[in-house]
């Protein structure tokens, strides 16, 4: 949900006004009680993104701190930032660094016992690789038509993402169009839970929002 364009061409005060606007976002996301939040952007430098990254987690422990459970922030790819900064966990594409080699760096390196590791995964036989290799957790879709999966080719469908959750015996987040009249459908097709950008960046009450999802999880 932290998806945003490069914005290396407007100006200082227009980044760091996009910056304090991502960062009330991911704190009313917290608030509400998502579960994870994956810090992704691209653009950023290491530096930058390790800044974010920091805030991000300052602000959600401090939300966290009165709450039975905390939001875990996760980094897009970005392990460097994720075990630097001390994050949830690290989430990776299908041609970043297999998850077995993470695991490795994470176990020799400063990272916790309770770091997550993720995969996206666009095929069955993407998701049994990641699976086998260790992954924590996949992401599978496109689920349903969207415009920022349209590189990944036509919508995977429910019945086959039915299909990778019986397969694996990893967690399986549908990802993909995913919407409050569709995420339902994903549960029952044995998703362990779902992933958006749009829902979350649009939604006009985003506690509303959670308590919808969290009723349909049961």
């Amino acid at each position: 949900m932290t998806d945003w364009r490069s914005l290396s061409e407007v100006k200082s005060a227009e980044q760091t006004e996009t910056r304090e606007r991502q960062l009330e976002k991911i704190a009313a996301a917290a608030e509400a009680g998502v579960d994870w939040i994956q810090i992704r952007r691209k653009d950023l430098s290491g530096k930058d993104c390790a800044a974010l990254t920091r805030e991000a987690l300052r602000r959600a422990a401090e939300i966290s701190a009165n709450k039975t459970a905390r939001t875990r922030i996760i980094v897009n790819d970005r392990l460097d930032v994720a075990l630097s900064e001390r994050a949830g966990g690290v989430h990776l594409g299908e041609k970043s660094l297999p998850p077995a080699e993470t695991k490795q760096l994470v176990e020799s390196g400063s990272g916790s016992k309770d770091f997550l590791i993720g995969v996206s995964t666009h095929s069955l036989e993407a998701a049994r690789e990641a699976a086998r290799d260790g992954a924590d957790y996949l992401f599978f879709g496109p689920v349903f038509r969207t415009p920022s999966k349209a590189a990944f080719g036509v919508p995977q469908g429910l019945e086959r993402l039915a299909e990778v959750c019986g397969a694996v015996s990893a967690p399986v987040l549908a990802i993909g169009g995913i919407t409050l009249a569709n995420a339902g459908d994903c549960l029952a097709a044995g998703a362990s839970g779902v992933a958006a950008i749009r829902l979350f960046e649009n939604a006009r009450e985003m506690s509303s929002l959670v308590q919808a999802l969290g009723k349909l999880k049961g």
